[in-house]
């Protein structure tokens, strides 16, 4: 009886002894591994990103801003345009109980800031202390705005990385005032960068107490008393909000006199349900790659099964004379099992190889963005492990079966 060392040099042998035979089969199924994990991957990059962008902004947030009641729906040219109060927010506080935080904002973009250094124009949001724990502010240096600040309309800033740097290029900054279009403010603190890059605009902000703000620098040109920019809140749990919105909704339209069914008046912002979204178009994005991988492999399998069919064919003799000489049905279906399973999984491991060091290799360049490096899959490797082993079985199963049950006579008598 042959031994299984002996059995795998006789495997090598006939896959060396047809080398181009063997290479377009393992290429083909190498080709369709590595192209469904690489789609794949490519495609939790942009889903992680995209959480990554979400969460940079703050976790389960969302934003209502000022807009129109159209008296013809769907026509924003039509009716009167409303604006956010700070009685909204108060209102909103009180009587929405799936709220469980919400922030006031005022924001301008037309205030000029000058150090002893350096002058920028940046992004001027007045909010209340807890803007932070509502959105994504990491401190590097100094602290976050204080119920003091907001009490006593102290003239204090917190700046973003970017116009820090243009601000103080090289110097220190707590301590250090500025000027905001002539007011003296004093820096208490300095924000860490957020996202890739420099164009985040969390960075090119400075804030300030929201009192101050609305003391200084009110919205220009405003026709309701105490007009805010927007509101953010976020709801008690994410399964929430959209609870949460329309309480916020029907608070918003009961203080401006119009119908919160009409959803042509509200402009606003839902990052949960954005998240919800993007996660269902690539949920489809892989179970169709997940689909046309499976094809894939199935069309590779059946070509391994032809190749083994033919193979089986040219060896009929070669069969019949092992047989003759001992050989076991059961070594000359181990054989050709072993064959056309090693085409499988070799050539389906090369795949997986190829695509974890395509993305490897992408992961050294700089992403865009709004995407992450892409990663293998653990469910798509998993999937196509399974499917590999599948179609080998499959692959090796019939012809080393159909070898196996030639008689050494009827072998021996093929041409």
């Amino acid at each position: 009886m042959r031994t299984a060392l002996d059995i795998f040099g006789q495997i090598f042998r006939t896959l060396w002894a047809h080398k181009l035979r063997s290479f377009l089969t393992m290429f083909g199924i190498a080709w369709g591994v590595g192209s469904l994990l690489l789609l794949v991957g490519l495609g939790e990059g942009f889903r992680t990103g995209n959480r990554r962008q979400l969460n940079e902004i703050g976790e389960n947030i969302m934003f209502i801003f000022p807009s129109r009641t159209p008296s013809v729906p769907g026509s924003q040219n039509s009716g009167r345009q409303y604006k956010l109060t700070y009685q909204d927010y108060k209102d909103v506080l009180r009587e929405c109980p799936h709220v469980a935080a919400a922030v006031p904002v005022l924001q301008r973009g037309d205030l000029r800031a000058v150090s002893e250094w350096n002058s920028a124009n940046g992004q001027v949001i007045g909010a209340e202390p807890q803007f932070r724990g509502v959105r994504f502010l990491p401190l590097n240096q100094g602290r976050w705005l204080s119920a003091q600040d907001e009490g006593e309309r102290r003239n204090v800033a917190v700046l973003g990385s970017e116009v820090a740097k243009n601000l103080y290029p090289g110097h220190p900054m707590l301590g250090t005032f500025m000027l905001l279009n002539g007011q003296r403010f004093e820096v208490i603190g300095v924000l860490s960068p957020v996202g890739r890059g420099d164009n985040n605009s969390t960075n090119q902000r400075i804030y300030i107490p929201f009192s101050t703000m609305s003391t200084y620098f009110p919205l220009k040109g405003e026709g309701e008393a105490n007009a805010i920019s927007f509101i953010n809140y976020q709801p008690r749990t994410r399964e929430e909000h959209e609870l949460a919105r329309d309480e916020v909704r029907r608070v918003v339209a009961r203080n401006h006199g119009f119908d919160y069914h009409n959803e042509d008046a509200f402009d606003e912002w839902d990052t949960i349900r954005s998240a919800e979204m993007v996660g269902k178009i690539f949920d489809a994005m892989n179970m169709f790659l997940g689909s046309v991988g499976l094809v894939t492999l199935a069309l590779g399998a059946i070509g391994i099964i032809n190749i083994m069919l033919v193979s089986v064919t040219e060896r009929t003799r070669e069969i019949g004379l092992r047989k003759a000489l001992g050989a076991t049905n059961r070594s000359i279906l181990f054989q050709f099992f072993m064959e056309g399973v090693l085409l499988t999984l070799v050539s389906g491991g090369l795949g997986m190889a190829f695509a974890a060091g395509f993305m490897s290799a992408l992961g050294m360049l700089p992403s865009p963005p709004g995407f992450d490096t892409p990663k293998l899959v653990a469910s798509s490797a998993t999937l196509a492990i399974a499917a590999l082993s599948v179609a080998g079985i499959v692959a090796g199963v019939y012809p080393a079966r159909k070898a196996a049950m030639l008689t050494p006579v009827e072998a021996l008598r093929a041409d």
